[in-house]
């Protein structure tokens, strides 16, 4: 009985009643749209040293793992100082969220699978890393 009523005020605490979920849904949206608006403009950095400095396929690797972090980090970060209570786990939330869009639009647009188990597990890792990782720092 006693865990029930933990489960439920956990529960009630997390999603909220009414408004109060709507403003936690709209804090992951706003640091989502946050967390790709860098990786936007981050790639777009990274794409044009790569068209001026002609670099190799490491430094281009390194570079997007670097852009998957920073980005998940501020979108965790901005979670963490919006909600005040939690901020890793809101960070964790918005780092799950980066994962399971670019995951998405990936299969999207390329209309099939082409990550392989290991490079979908080191990016989800990554994400929800650099988003925790922003929510504790918040």
């Amino acid at each position: 009985m006693i865990l029930k009523k933990e489960y439920e005020k956990r529960l009630s605490h997390i999603f909220g009643v009414g408004g109060l979920f709507c403003m936690k849904i709209k804090t992951v949206l706003k640091s989502l749209l946050l967390a790709y608006a860098l990786t936007g403009a981050f790639l777009l950095l990274l794409a044009l040293l790569v068209f001026q400095l002609d670099l190799g396929t490491a430094p281009v690797a390194a570079g997007i793992v670097a852009v998957y972090v920073i980005s998940c980090l501020a979108g965790g970060y901005m979670a963490g100082k919006i909600m005040r209570k939690e901020k890793y786990f809101w960070g964790i939330l918005v780092g799950l969220s980066y994962f399971l869009l670019l995951a998405a639009v990936s299969f999207l647009v390329q209309g099939r699978w082409d990550m392989s188990l290991q490079h979908a597990f080191t990016t989800f890792c990554m994400c929800l890393g650099g988003g925790a990782l922003g929510g504790m720092l918040a």
